[in-house]
């Protein structure tokens, strides 16, 4: 007796978010739902088994508050992979909303290729409608020619110019040198 106890705790536990299936249902009598959303009405739980299993699918216990509780014929593995499915695409654009501002690191003295590729990789996320920091970090005798880092960060609003337009000047703040750039909006 106590090891049963014990097991239908863990049991309760380990299904605390999954819905019940066939035998898990405890009730008597359920209000049934078809595959196809048609009402079936109450049946006696053992009728409502044989129908789903008739019909290939699961019983699965969709309202437990409800009086008769409320149960729907359905391919229940079928409706755990699309819930999963939509968590995630749920998950994924959540992301995408969070990723609002991308920085850019640049140097006085970046190469050619190094500011192209970032002028490319800044291109790419503009055009999905984020905006970009771009920031030149000032390294000892730098901090005496700001003015080198100023035409750095000109030059990238430049490079982008036809996708991107400059919402903050480039200003400093300590070691810093900062300034946002934003997509072009379509008129």
């Amino acid at each position: 007796m106590c090891i049963h106890f014990f097991m239908e705790v863990l049991f309760i536990a380990s299904k605390e978010k999954d819905l019940f299936i066939n035998e898990q249902i405890r009730a008597k009598e359920v209000m049934v739902i078809g595959p196809n959303g048609e009402q079936l009405g109450v049946k006696p739980i053992k009728d409502a088994l044989t129908l789903a299993s008739y019909a290939g699918f699961d019983l699965v216990l969709i309202n437990m508050n409800a009086t008769p509780q409320v149960c729907k014929i359905m391919d229940y593995n079928k409706y755990k992979y699309e819930s999963k499915k939509k968590q995630k695409e749920n998950m994924k654009r959540q992301r995408e909303a969070n990723l609002d501002v991308k920085e850019y690191r640049l140097s006085v003295t970046i190469d050619v290729h190094d500011f192209n590729t970032r002028v490319n990789n800044a291109s790419k996320y503009l055009e999905k409608g984020h905006k970009i920091k771009v920031s030149i970090r000032f390294k000892g005798r730098e901090m005496a020619h700001p003015e080198l880092g100023k035409d750095v960060l000109l030059r990238f609003a430049d490079a982008v110019k036809d996708i991107a337009e400059v919402e903050q000047e480039p200003k400093i703040e300590g070691r810093f040198m900062n300034m946002l750039l934003m997509p072009k909006k379509d008129k």
